[in-house]
């Protein structure tokens, strides 16, 4: 009796295990065609700057070439494209970090010193075939990987950081699209390469009948981010508004100029705050939702960083907040007045400047501490 059931314990565990490794398959040739699917999406669908979705769509097509190993052990019966399959995920980073600056500036272009960044891929690519992927150099392989992945994704972050402040300093629009997007899918790297990493402590340990369910793990997780980024693209073909790359945060701007200013005489600076002051009472160049700092230095006729830091320094805020500020004065004038009681907070927010309802909501609430409709209220 106890062998039988010894035997049937054995076989529905087998059967367990078989199924657990069947789903993977399933899992895996569904993420690799809707890979497949989405980069050749990326590569026509027609936008004004192809460079973000081109670089995205060979990122993607590299992620399925390393994925292939979800489905199928064929690769192993061709040391070649084992080789290059593994020195391949050395590519993955270095793609996302351009795709990163490509989608963040608008005017980006791959230059001859991005070669840079493909340097580790040439490498470990001639060793493996040198020492035919041997245990040290697999070993030197995992170590620089993960030391790859740490810097890259510092950068990455420092990219986004760059990128919000200048366009808090240069644009009077809350669109957030890029930065939101850029760091969710990196977000989501993250929490994937942690189960990766969970997976090969797993594998190296007295745990190692855990590793299946961690692939289980890592391919229903691969599978949801490749659906929201199928979503993403499909909804929002032309989600990118990318800054100027020449554009330099104030700080950095600051700093050089500090010496200088303090030199001067104030005079000029008074002049231009005025000139600002008035030009914004009298021409109300906030109603324009795509304004932006070079635009009102064109209006203006004060000089571009002069602008930037008579913002900055003299009235302590943003570009951002100081255009909203007088969208909100205006919004609460109207949401106010007798005479345009009819009118709905909808077609307000539109008049006064904004082009989005929960930036304008989030805005106004942060000046009065009220919504729209509750200010409205209280002031009848």
């Amino acid at each position: 009796m106890f062998f039988v059931a010894y035997r049937e314990i054995t076989h529905k565990n087998t059967r367990l295990l078989e199924s657990k490794i069947e789903l993977i398959e399933s899992i895996g040739k569904i993420i690799v065609f809707m890979m497949i699917l989405l980069s050749v999406f990326l590569f026509t669908v027609k936008t004004k700057n192809k460079v973000p979705n081109t670089i995205f769509g060979i990122y993607l097509l590299v992620i399925t070439f390393d994925l292939i190993g979800l489905f199928t052990n064929k690769t192993l019966q061709y040391p070649a494209i084992q080789n290059l399959k593994a020195a391949s995920s050395l590519l993955q980073l270095p793609l996302f970090y351009l795709y990163v600056l490509s989608a963040c500036y608008s005017n980006f272009k791959i230059t001859k010193k991005h070669a840079i960044h493909f340097f580790l891929f040439i490498v470990f690519l001639v060793i493996f075939y040198i020492t035919d992927a041997s245990n040290q150099s697999l070993l030197l392989y995992e170590i620089v990987s993960e030391i790859q992945f740490i810097s890259y994704i510092i950068a990455i972050f420092i990219v986004l950081k760059k990128y919000k402040t200048i366009y808090l300093e240069n644009y009077s629009n809350a669109n957030y699209s890029v930065y939101k997007w850029l760091f969710q899918i990196t977000l989501f790297s993250c929490i994937a390469h942690s189960f990766v990493l969970v997976r090969w402590f797993l594998s190296n340990s007295i745990y190692q009948e855990y590793v299946l369910n961690i692939n289980l793990l890592i391919s229903f997780s691969v599978l949801s981010i490749t659906i929201f980024f199928v979503l993403k693209a499909l909804y929002y073909p032309q989600l990118f508004t990318g800054i100027n790359i020449n554009l330099e945060p104030l700080s950095t701007t600051s700093k050089k100029k500090t010496k200088a200013l303090s030199a001067k005489e104030s005079e000029v600076e008074s002049q231009y705050l005025e000139t600002l002051i008035t030009f914004m009472n009298d021409k109300k160049p906030y109603l324009d939702f795509e304004l932006t700092l070079q635009k009102l230095s064109v209006k203006t006729e004060i000089p571009e960083k002069e602008l930037s830091l008579l913002i900055n320094h003299h009235l302590g805020k943003h570009f951002f907040d100081f255009i909203n500020e007088y969208r909100i004065n205006d919004a609460k004038t109207l949401l106010q007045a007798p005479s345009k009681k009819d009118l709905t907070v909808l077609e307000i927010l539109y008049e006064v400047g904004f082009n989005s309802k929960s930036s304008f909501y989030s805005a106004f609430k942060k000046a009065t501490n009220q919504t729209p409709t509750q200010y409205r209220k209280s002031r009848v």
